[in-house]
């Protein structure tokens, strides 16, 4: 039957968070997320780091998915929800302080903000509206209300709904302090290791797809020019064949004339005639 009871919890984490504004120095308180400090600085209300919102009695901030605690004294930091520094706070005409506990209010400084018995507009915190943090407190609480109310279960033997009631203050915040104490650090430890898988099986396989086209290249490049090659070969053996019965090589086989002059040029036809290209003219004809 508590399956039914997770409704309420999914509503409240989309209540709107809101930023944490002092009323004296108009600075946003902003948590660290490398060592849970505290800071003072410009309100921006696009960073996540001064986003706040309540969980029951605590403040949550949505940057650091961390929890306002106590440290010592009079210091104030973020600590994991849940944890043994975790620290439920009292929101009254916008004063903050450490429920059950009497060591003061959370007072803004210069370093940063802690815990001060001193009242007045240091201690005193408002969203960017000017509307006070317990205001947001008491808006949270009736969607919390609301949420329970509208929550019922099917009974499986009477076949009808009915409204969940009878469970006590203990139970609830059992319930809520398991939404509450969620850690997603491993979950990102996750994405982010397999993000690293899929990035080294796409680079072997980037690498892989080179290879193969280097081979597939140099194969084709081999193969042509083994083609040229035999190409080649049939070209120079065809003219062989062909000067190997030419007419021409034949007659140019034969003798020539034994009766050839010195100085003589001679010529061969293509019937075969060989003739002198000069011919001496005797003396007495010039």
């Amino acid at each position: 039957m508590k399956f039914f009871w997770i409704i309420p919890f999914f509503l409240l984490q989309d209540t709107e968070a809101f930023l944490m504004k002092n009323a004296k120095v108009k600075l946003c308180l902003q948590a660290s997320l490398m060592n849970g400090n505290l800071l003072l600085e410009d309100c921006n209300p696009e960073s996540d780091f001064q986003d706040w919102s309540w969980q029951g009695d605590s403040l949550m901030n949505h940057g650091t998915q961390s929890c306002l605690s106590t440290v010592g004294a009079n210091r104030v930091q973020t600590s994991l929800c849940g944890s043994t520094g975790y620290t439920s706070w009292d929101c009254s005409n916008s004063l903050l302080s450490p429920l059950g506990s009497s060591q003061g209010y959370l007072v803004a400084n210069r370093k940063g903000v802690s815990l001060n018995n001193m009242g007045g507009l240091k201690a005193q915190w408002q969203d960017v509206a000017d509307r006070s943090v317990c205001e947001e407190k008491a808006e949270q609480d009736r969607y919390f209300s609301a949420a329970l109310a509208s929550t019922h279960v099917y009974d499986h033997t009477a076949g009808n709904m009915t409204l969940v009631l009878g469970m006590d203050q203990e139970e609830l915040e059992e319930l809520l302090w398991f939404f509450r104490r969620e850690d997603p650090s491993t979950w990102n430890y996750s994405i982010l290791a397999l993000s690293f898988v899929a990035m080294v099986l796409g680079l072997l396989l980037l690498a892989i797809n080179i290879v193969r086209n280097r081979k597939r290249k140099i194969h084709m490049y081999r193969e042509a020019v083994q083609t040229a090659q035999e190409a080649e070969l049939e070209a120079k053996q065809a003219l062989m064949s062909v000067q190997e019965y030419s007419p021409a090589e034949l007659q140019k086989q034969e003798p020539v004339p034994l009766d050839q002059r010195s100085g003589e040029v001679m010529v061969q036809w293509k019937d075969g005639t060989v003739t002198s290209l000069y011919t001496e003219r005797s003396e007495d004809a010039i």
